[in-house]
């Protein structure tokens, strides 16, 4: 194998490891996350004498559901690609690399990363803020609510929020600073490689030229 082919063969070996290693990343964080928020939902305990507020119901519902199903689809897609890039990545041979499906299915893996480390990160901190209200709100003794004034519930819930919030606002911002990030890194990185492409592929075409005008020879 030359050298140009070789420098080729790592380039896609290199996707291979990255997009491997991000559907570890994603398998892990979404069995983690879904496996608390089911255990979140099931755990809690609703006070029966106590009339909570239908919104903050169907929204705990509603957001423990779809923080579940975004964890199980991520889970799929890196259960049902991961096998593949295992079983490519673990025999030794330079050309198995064109046998993984890395780079057919680098969407879906790039889909079920973002489901998993941003989306359903977020939806994990809106699920605790939630969950909070719901365990902290009827908590009140006869004192409070003949004062009327605020209960010791609700200033626990209303004192995780104010600490969530913030954490929320940075989490959003820190996800599109990386995501810009690490598109520009993609983009020079694209660049560099497709230059590189384009040098091995002139080296090719120059060298298969001085094989044809090399002087033949006869006996």
């Amino acid at each position: 194998m030359s050298i140009s082919e070789h420098s080729l063969q790592a380039l896609s070996w290199r996707k291979l490891y990255l997009s491997r290693a991000k559907l570890k990343a994603t398998s892990r964080t979404s069995a983690l996350l879904s496996g608390f928020a089911m255990v979140a939902m099931v755990e809690v305990q609703l006070e029966a004498d106590h009339v909570y507020p239908p919104g903050l119901l169907i929204a705990f519902s509603a957001c423990t559901t779809v923080l579940v199903a975004v964890h199980l689809f991520a889970l799929m897609i890196s259960t049902c690609i991961l096998p593949n890039l295992e079983a490519v990545s673990n025999v030794h041979n330079l050309n198995s690399v064109n046998e993984s499906p890395h780079e057919r299915m680098h969407h879906h893996i790039e889909l079920a990363w973002a489901f998993s480390t941003v989306i359903g990160t977020f939806l994990f901190l809106t699920e605790v803020t939630l969950l909070c209200w719901v365990k902290f709100l009827p908590l009140k003794n006869n004192k409070e609510v003949n004062n009327g004034t605020i209960t010791s519930g609700e200033a626990a819930a209303i004192a995780s929020t104010c600490i969530m919030v913030p954490f929320g606002l940075v989490f959003i911002v820190f996800a599109v600073h990386f995501y810009r990030t690490l598109v520009s890194h993609k983009t020079d990185r694209q660049i560099r490689e497709l230059e590189q492409v384009i040098n091995l592929h002139n080296q090719l075409d120059h060298t298969a030229e001085n094989e044809e005008l090399k002087p033949v020879h006869f006996p």
